[in-house]
């Protein structure tokens, strides 16, 4: 006993006996220069596997999730000596995980040089910054009014390491970055690319103010296509006569109305009723992900259909013939001849 007593002395110098029988053990068990509090009761014949075990809320902390282990050492240890060994183990590895999962916060210098540098771009520019200053939202406007988004995801050996940069940009924003860069560089990156896409911009946001944008129906920044409504159709002949009227001088919808001689129709001028953009024989716009893209050839009609509706119809129909992986047939709608080019899938 004497000789457990000395040994636990030595390895838990701060826990001291609370009574004279030695059943009460109080105050601190040292682990990786960290002091927790405990306080450990025995019973009368000092079995551990009848012992009852306080920790401070701190500990409780550490050992969430290894109760169940801590709980099976207290059975098994023969000593108490033995149970506060078992118990400095187990706190090492909790205490590793734990570390692995939360990093040490950054030094001093890494608060002070990013308010240094959000005072030097203007408090007005940020949108949005957590806690820890690792995610920061800066916003900004490019020459035509429009308001931009700049994300950046700090790393814990910022400035030697580029931060993430998230943008809603239709090609990648690559930083150009070294340990000497800072958030007023990055900004200064981000507003040369507005620049660069301000021409393009400028042609969808147009397209998207005097036209039906059927396709996506809320298109980001990051969006590069569009799909929209026409009236007329088919446009092909068009097209192949008037295509020498393109001006490069002229906006991209502009020279479409010019060569295809159409009037693009906006959605605040037309109802859905309007312009029927259901299949003409499933009444559905999306299935299966597909959209309607095949239109009756006659202008008078030119009800859209998804492709694989008309081809089950025009197959099921007696007057309807192939040629290769072409369907000739009369139209659900109008009745007038309709063609249907079928893809490889459904050859």
């Amino acid at each position: 006993v004497a000789e457990m007593e000395a040994s636990l002395l030595r390895q838990c110098p701060l826990l001291l006996p609370q009574n004279r029988a030695k059943t009460v053990y109080e105050g601190f068990i040292s682990v990786q220069g960290r002091d927790f509090h405990l306080r450990i009761e025995l019973p009368e014949d000092l079995q551990m596997k009848n012992a009852r075990l306080l920790c401070s809320w701190q500990l409780k902390t550490i050992l969430n999730g290894y109760h169940q282990i801590v709980q099976q050492r207290m059975q098994h240890s023969p000593d108490l000596m033995s149970f506060l060994m078992e118990l400095k183990m187990v706190l090492e590895v909790a205490l590793k995980k734990k570390q692995e999962l939360c990093p040490p916060p950054p030094p001093p210098q890494f608060y002070s040089s990013l308010i240094e540098d959000i005072g030097i771009l203007g408090w007005d520019k940020l949108v949005f910054v957590d806690t820890c200053l690792s995610t920061i939202k800066l916003k900004a406007e490019d020459a035509s009014g429009r308001k931009h988004l700049i994300t950046l995801k700090l790393k814990a050996k910022y400035p030697a390491e580029s931060p993430d940069c998230f943008v809603d940009f239709p090609v990648p924003f690559s930083v150009s970055w070294t340990p000497q860069s800072s958030l007023i560089s990055i900004y200064g990156q981000f507003l040369a690319a507005l620049e660069s896409l301000k021409a393009f911009w400028d042609v969808m946001d147009e397209i998207d103010e005097k036209t039906w944008v059927l396709e996506p129906e809320k298109p980001t920044r990051s969006a590069t296509a569009r799909r929209i409504a026409l009236v007329v159709k088919p446009l092909g002949i068009k097209l192949s006569r008037n295509i020498h009227l393109w001006d490069p001088e002229n906006s991209l919808l502009q020279n479409l109305k010019d060569v295809l001689e159409i009037d693009f129709p906006a959605r605040t001028n037309l109802e859905k009723s309007d312009f029927s953009m259901d299949c003409g024989i499933c009444y559905s716009y999306q299935l299966d992900g597909a959209i309607p893209d095949q239109v009756c050839d006659n202008p008078q009609c030119a009800q859209p259909f998804h492709q694989i509706c008309l081809y089950e119809w025009l197959r099921g129909l007696l007057t309807s013939r192939q040629s290769f992986n072409i369907i000739f047939g009369e139209c659900p709608y109008c009745s007038k001849p309709i063609t249907l080019k079928m893809s490889g899938r459904k050859s």
